[in-house]
């Protein structure tokens, strides 16, 4: 990226999530320590130079909160896996999530089923059934939607990005869970702050799918502010 980032600006709407984290809230004020699970595909795994999400939240999260919990630790686990989606990732569910116990998982799902043409359905139904199984648990949980990029936008893409964006926006709310809205959040930088979509990609990327390391830092700076007005909120 070069030394004159874009100017953006985050809508408040972006940051309002619409379901509290009760467990990580009782977390942060307890005697810790706090653990998130990043549970999703390459672009929570990082690609190349790329300094991924889960790593970029959880030095945020650590600032945020360091004065008032200084001696809290606050770990997001990354269990990113290139290539997958959620049909995948239920299998993963026992060693990756749960085993850590986490207060929050946050669940990067509908890039690859666009990608690589997974049936959409399918995709839809293994949400649903992992959201059920982290709900039982003392944990919260909270969607992340694909990334607003150009290989999502090809005529033989742009369909079933919609489809997937919006049964991902369907899902959250039957299941009353938070969703935080990458793929609108990303559009409304390119469409009413004119970033170009070469600017939020990884430049080393020829399929044109991974978000650029200064997408990736403002789309997490994002991701803590909607988190910790959440946990703010619940006080």
């Amino acid at each position: 990226m070069s030394d004159n980032p874009p100017a953006i600006d985050v809508p408040e709407r972006f940051l309002t999530l619409r379901h509290p984290f009760p467990h990580l809230f009782e977390a942060l004020h307890g005697n810790g320590p706090v653990r998130i699970v990043a549970m999703g595909s390459s672009s929570t795994a990082g690609r190349g130079d790329v300094v991924p999400y889960p790593h970029r939240l959880e030095m945020y999260l650590r600032a945020h909160y360091q004065a008032r919990f200084p001696n809290l630790r606050i770990d997001v686990l990354n269990r990113g896996k290139g290539g997958e989606d959620s049909v995948e990732e239920l299998a993963r569910f026992d060693a990756d999530i749960f085993a850590e116990d986490p207060s929050l998982v946050i669940w990067q799902v509908g890039t690859n089923a666009v990608f690589h043409n997974y049936d959409i359905a399918d995709v839809a139904d293994a949400i649903t059934v992992g959201l059920d199984r982290i709900r039982v648990r003392r944990m919260d949980v909270m969607l992340l939607d694909p990334q607003y990029v150009t290989a999502m936008l090809w005529d033989d893409k742009a369909d079933a990005s919609a489809k997937m964006v919006s049964s991902i926006a369907a899902i959250a709310a039957k299941a009353e869970v938070s969703l935080f809205q990458r793929w609108a959040l990303m559009r409304h930088w390119h469409v009413h702050n004119d970033v170009a979509l070469a600017q939020m990609l990884d430049p080393t990327d020829p399929d044109k799918l991974h978000q650029g390391d200064w997408s990736t830092m403002e789309v997490s700076k994002a991701l803590c502010a909607a988190i910790t007005r959440t946990v703010t909120a619940m006080a």
